[in-house]
């Protein structure tokens, strides 16, 4: 009788290292994609799965036989419903302790586009809780995703990664306040309530932000947003024909396409009357068309730009980044070998 083959532990992952931004923009994935994923790998008797999907960054880590990196980019094929021709490409396999190394320093911000983020330990903890409720952790993953969290508290605690205050808010409200100075008052447009518009907003007011408004794609979840962090709600549709009433408009809703098209812009470009107009784009897929850099009188920035701009002065948490990687692959070692010890 044929033993069974030893658990295999493997992380595929496609990044802003791996991929530009359109390219990310076309494996996103969808509302619904993460119960395709997961029944996908249930389907290919993976024993063990957690999805991670943000905005720079789709990743699965498994548990399964000598065949489970085949079985989990089928699943992340169906789920983003791209082609695997156009994932490939951007798609690398991280098997073993390496794959464990891997989630220590994203769980801790190093393998971040903004060096030290503070957002992506959160984004870990919801994919791994997302996974745990539906029943695909097991002991494997459950001692990874555990270890790795502790390892970054201690990471942000001992050394100095997180200097700043590194967060997409953060970095896009520094961005407006180099266009403007005073936000006081400046009229700010945010169009999206989920996790990035709500850090943006708050973000914004923490600045001196007085004159924010807020619009969704579901009207209640603005009114319920601009009610609790305060501000004013506005329809969707309204929010885009009024755009030009705004000097800065942040996109951060979840779409397939732009929200606000260059021929939009145009017509909002000729209404500012030569007054700055500041557009920053934290969407993935893309809330304002690209072209918009073409403008003149309207000023572009997407999160690459914002990457750009978080590791201007990076210097300092590079060093301090060096330091936190040698610590986090001996606890990543130690991690590997007591949830998945080498066969005999």
């Amino acid at each position: 009788m044929k033993s069974p083959s030893p658990a295999t532990l493997v992380a595929l992952s496609a990044t802003h290292h791996t991929a530009g931004l359109d390219a990310r923009a076309a494996f996103a994935v969808p509302e619904g994609g993460s119960d395709i994923f997961y029944a996908a790998a249930r389907e290919a008797g993976l024993a063990e799965a957690v999805l991670l999907s943000t905005c720079n960054r789709l990743e699965a880590y498994v548990v399964g036989d000598e065949a489970a990196a085949l079985h989990v980019r089928a699943a992340l094929t169906r789920a983003t419903g791209t082609v695997a021709g156009l994932l490939d490409p951007h798609l690398r396999p991280i098997p073993g302790l390496s794959a464990v190394e891997h989630l220590f320093s994203v769980a801790a911000g190093l393998d971040s586009q903004m060096l030290g983020e503070a957002e992506i330990s959160g984004q870990v903890k919801s994919a791994y809780a997302d996974a745990l409720a539906r029943g695909m952790t097991g002991p494997v993953l459950n001692r990874i995703f555990q270890r790795a969290f502790q390892a970054a508290a201690w990471a942000r605690t001992h050394t100095g990664i997180g200097q700043g205050q590194v967060s997409l808010g953060n970095v896009a409200v520094e961005l407006a306040q180099r266009a403007f100075g005073s936000l006081a008052e400046a009229r700010v447009l945010v169009v999206g309530t989920g996790d990035a518009g709500r850090r943006v907003t708050q973000a914004l007011i923490s600045r001196g932000a007085a004159q924010i408004t807020i619009a969704s794609r579901t009207f209640n979840n603005a009114a319920d947003l601009a009610a609790e962090l305060g501000g004013a709600a506005v329809e969707l549709s309204t929010a885009i024909a009024q755009a030009h009433t705004h000097d800065i408009v942040v996109g951060c809703a979840t779409v397939e396409r732009p929200l606000i098209s260059i021929d939009t812009l145009r017509g909002h470009i000729d209404k500012r009357c030569g007054r700055p107009f500041l557009l920053i784009d934290l969407g993935v897929p893309r809330n304002i068309d690209p072209l918009a850099r073409s403008l003149a009188g309207a000023y572009l920035a997407d999160l690459d730009d914002l990457a750009a701009v978080a590791n201007t002065n990076q210097q300092a948490r590079l060093q301090e980044a060096a330091r936190a990687r040698l610590a986090l692959c001996e606890r990543a070692e130690r991690a590997f070998v007591t949830a998945l010890p080498p066969v005999s």
